[in-house]
């Protein structure tokens, strides 16, 4: 790296932290009042590979393509648009995956659509991102900073999270299937706010995806920070809002 350039990365992160000591002259220590969190990807992960656990429970079905013919099918007809509903995710968004299992995999048995489906809500296919995560959202918690999870996710998300014991560690959920908003749609951001009771500016959103995350937050109004590049885990997120763990 040049010496202009680092000298722009410094100037960047100054202003960075000029901003933070702002803003918590504003709120008594804190830079944000409220902080909001993606699911997937950010606050869970899937614990293995969807093309595995496709071509795994599909094998009794018939399925035969391969993990790669499978996670290459699954791409493809995950970025097509969805001409039943502008929105992906209605109620249990079953009409939705039973299009991607069967274009993933070829198989439409209702048998193996189900047994996949009901996979992904137990504890066994997600784990937490960040084994600290717990620990941490105490902490913020304590220090009085108000919790969501913003996520574009069916209706599963709630037993999903109390499948992983951490329904708890939040103040409220907002789910694209029930907002009836997907990110980057500013309103799911709007609706998480208002559950919470804060403006839109005194809210922090952490994801891991520009587009839906960062652009969606905000238009919304909020500041956001883009997961494993921002931020890297939920202990800098809390030191960054000027809690410590």
């Amino acid at each position: 790296m040049g010496c202009g350039a680092m000298d722009r990365v410094v100037s960047s992160l100054t202003r960075v932290k000029e901003y933070e000591e702002y803003r918590r002259s504003l709120y008594g220590g804190l830079t944000h009042k409220a902080l909001l969190v993606d699911a997937v990807g950010t606050l869970v992960i899937p614990s293995q590979p969807m093309a595995q656990i496709y071509r795994q429970i599909g094998e009794k079905y018939g399925v035969e393509y391969s993990e790669d013919e499978i996670l290459k099918r699954y791409r493809w007809a995950y970025e097509q648009p969805w001409g039943r509903s502008r929105l992906r995710y209605v109620n249990d968004g079953r009409p939705f995956w039973q299009h991607i299992v069967s274009s993933s995999t070829g198989c439409s048995d209702s048998q193996y659509f189900e047994e996949l489906y009901n996979y992904y809500t137990t504890e066994k296919a997600w784990h937490l991102c960040d084994p600290d995560a717990e620990k941490v959202f105490q902490a913020l918690r304590a220090a009085g900073v108000k919790l969501a999870v913003v996520s574009n996710f069916d209706t599963r998300l709630r037993p999903v999270l109390r499948a992983l014991n951490c329904d708890h560690w939040f103040d409220a959920v907002a789910v694209s299937a029930e907002v009836e908003a997907e990110k980057p749609n500013p309103t799911i951001f709007l609706k998480a706010c208002e559950l919470l009771g804060v403006n839109p500016d005194d809210a922090v959103h952490v994801g891991d995806d520009r587009r839906n995350d960062i652009w969606g937050a905000r238009d919304a109004g909020c500041d956001a920070w883009l997961w494993g590049s921002d931020v890297t885990s939920f202990k800098e997120v809390a030191q960054r809002i000027g809690v410590e763990v």
